[in-house]
């Protein structure tokens, strides 16, 4: 039955409306916007919701998500990303979660992302020790059975995890150098058949959920593996989405690795394209800079998870000026520990701030907020089918209640949203025209029986993983000395703060 929202004020971000809020109706046929705008009537048979003191707008789009980071939420805590990964992402003795696990573990971070905002996600999905079809799917079927967007990834490395790090042939001793070099890392043409029985099996389920392929990093993969991986996504229509100059360290990488840093290394194995996301882009020269905006790239900022690792703060209005397009995520959930996308967007709106004296250069509420909409749809390659509020798009909205302490007194409604709102307005959730949340409850499932049994199950799982830990924790003096190395060695650029790098 068709929906109509009578005399609501309306934030399109998109389309002639843009980042004006202004009073109209909406008008939803199926699962897209049949019309929008002032002087609308309903039609007969329409199902009408009264718009007054309500805010309509796109869904937020979480644009870099590892929700298969759910199970560590919380556990993490002042370590920088090498020595984080050692614990949350180990080298060596990793063991698989169940199906079911992966299931409710991706459930977690789905529902909350519902219920705080996101109508759409782009999950990058690391699964130890291997991927495979059974667990992907179970990814999609969590995200099937909430009522959500996403794009999936199959996340690869094929490179020995020490040769991806700087120095750490000189400084990790030869017995634990053999005990990581035994891991095995997938074959390109393996890589290759698993992502096209994804695409057989799993792409386009339901009409709201794609698969993708996630090549960790340029220091993590083959040139081989990033061109097959570019060629198969671009036959598909989909993002090829990586990980570029997180850290200094990683900004070191590309000239000791290649001559060159990763942004021209991707430039030069021809995979710097519209089609490209780069998650990150913290430690980006001018050049590179440069590079992306010519290639029309995407990446996605991820300020919480930056803020907390360490990592840096992005230089994202000059991203923008040179024609990047700029989304946000909030990164693993044991980065940010939750996947509330109005978290990071009051983080990136206030962050930057700090950033230089020229008020003049701050990012805008509407830089922020079409980030974090339009601009997280297009880094998905959706930018034609979500992030805004425009006629023949799918219906993935959001309503928002402007009676509440966070728009009081109302003045202006992208500030409020950008600094004020913290999801507890939204009053609904919609995505492809159904309703998914109302008043906090998920609509599809429920939530409450969902979490009990991964209350359940998960003790036995952390337990192992306890146990892993400890195994990885005979790197963390080596790699703490990496850390150290990359932060004292002087690179003719900064993106942290103005203390010195160690007392």
């Amino acid at each position: 039955m068709p929906l109509f929202i009578k005399d609501a004020t309306l934030l399109p971000v998109g389309g002639p409306g843009g980042l004006t809020p202004a009073t109209g109706s909406m008008r939803v046929v199926g699962n897209s916007i049949a019309a929008i705008g002032a002087g609308l009537t309903p039609e007969p048979g329409d199902t009408i919701v009264d718009g007054t003191d309500r805010l309509v707008m796109p869904g937020l789009v979480n644009s870099h998500i590892h929700s298969s980071e759910g199970l560590f939420k919380g556990r993490y805590d002042n370590l920088p990303l090498e020595l984080w990964m050692l614990l949350a992402y180990p080298i060596v003795g990793a063991s698989a979660a169940s199906e079911r696990l992966v299931y409710l573990r991706t459930m977690l971070s789905a529902a909350e992302g519902l219920r705080t905002g996101s109508t759409c996600h782009t999950d990058d999905i690391y699964e130890a020790p291997k991927q495979d079809i059974g667990r992907l799917a179970a990814v999609f079927h969590a995200y099937r059975d909430v009522g959500m967007r996403a794009t999936i990834s199959g996340h690869v490395m094929d490179k020995p995890f020490l040769d991806t790090i700087p120095f750490a042939r000189e400084i990790v001793p030869a017995d634990l150098q053999a005990e990581c070099d035994a891991v095995a890392v997938p074959a390109v043409a393996d890589y290759m058949a698993f992502a096209r029985e994804a695409f057989a099996k799993l792409h386009g389920m339901e009409g709201r959920l794609n698969f993708m392929m996630a090549p960790s990093a340029p220091q993590r993969c083959t040139a081989e593996m990033f061109q097959a991986i570019d060629e198969l996504a671009r036959s598909n229509g989909t993002p090829l989405h990586t990980h570029i100059v997180e850290t200094k360290l990683q900004a070191i990488t590309g000239p000791v690795m290649y001559g060159k840093t990763l942004v021209e290394h991707m430039k030069a194995i021809g995979v710097l394209h519209d089609g490209v996301t780069i998650a990150h882009s913290i430690w980006v020269t001018d050049d590179d800079i440069r590079l992306l905006g010519e290639a029309r790239a995407s990446i996605v900022h991820n300020i919480l998870s930056n803020l907390k690792l360490g990592s840096g703060l992005a230089p994202v209005k000059r991203q923008l000026e040179a024609g990047v397009n700029v989304a946000l995520g909030s990164d693993g959930v044991s980065t940010a520990d939750a996947p509330r996308m109005f978290d990071v967007v009051k983080a990136a709106g206030l962050t930057h701030k700090i950033g230089t004296p020229d008020y003049t250069r701050w990012l805008t509420a509407g830089e922020v907020l079409t980030a974090a909409t339009l601009g997280g749809a297009r880094s998905a390659r959706l930018g034609d089918v979500t992030g805004s509020l425009e006629v023949g798009k799918r219906a993935d909205f959001l309503v928002l209640d402007m009676r509440t302490a966070n728009f009081t007194p109302l003045n202006d409604i992208l500030n409020h949203l950008v600094y004020s709102e913290n999801g507890s307005s939204i009053e609904a959730v919609y995505v492809d025209g159904e309703k998914v949340m109302e008043h906090g409850t998920l609509t599809r499932v429920n939530e409450a029986e969902l979490l009990a049994e991964l209350r359940q199950i998960v003790p036995e799982y952390l337990a192992r993983h306890a146990r892993t830990e400890i195994d990885n924790e005979r790197m963390m003096d080596f790699f703490a000395a990496i850390h150290r190395r990359a932060a004292e060695t002087d690179i003719g650029m900064h993106r942290l703060g103005t203390e010195p790098a160690f007392r």
